[in-house]
């Protein structure tokens, strides 16, 4: 559970100290701008801009009721937040399993990436797609009720 907010603390820490440096030596405009872009990273590689994980059995019993994808990913991930941010909205249509706190969603990227832990990894009819495209994810989707 801690390493998931490791790197969202580092960059607000971080940011406050760059800021607060700038903000002694007589540069307050800077300093602002500085804390606020390190805080932005924070928020984006924070779990936050993610929606609520379920656990992969969860996801996976969901997903054969309702036929939508599941999501591997884990915080920090570059390309997980690619695939969120450009999913915008259409990303709550998708179960997330969170790797770092699932043993099971760790063991079914291990299972499916030739035993790395590569994500995203996005189950789309019990068939994964590692790290695919996301405007072919939000093709997949079948158009809201």
């Amino acid at each position: 559970m801690k390493r998931v907010w490791t790197l969202p603390l580092l960059f607000a820490v971080g940011g406050a100290a760059v800021a607060a440096t700038s903000a002694v030596s007589g540069k307050p405009g800077t300093a602002a701008l500085l804390l606020l872009v390190f805080l932005a990273l924070a928020a984006v590689h924070s779990p936050l801009i993610f929606p609520k994980p379920v656990g992969l059995r969860e996801a996976q019993g969901r997903s054969a009721a309702d036929g939508r994808p599941v999501v591997l990913w884990r915080p920090g991930c570059m390309y997980c937040i690619r695939l969120r941010l450009r999913l915008g909205r259409n990303a709550g249509r998708l179960y997330w399993v969170d790797i770092w706190r699932d043993a099971a969603g760790a063991e079914a990227a291990r299972d499916a990436n030739d035993g790395n832990e590569t994500v995203p990894t996005v189950f789309i009819a019990g068939q994964p797609h590692t790290n695919p495209d996301p405007a072919w994810v939000r093709e997949q989707l079948s158009p809201s009720p």
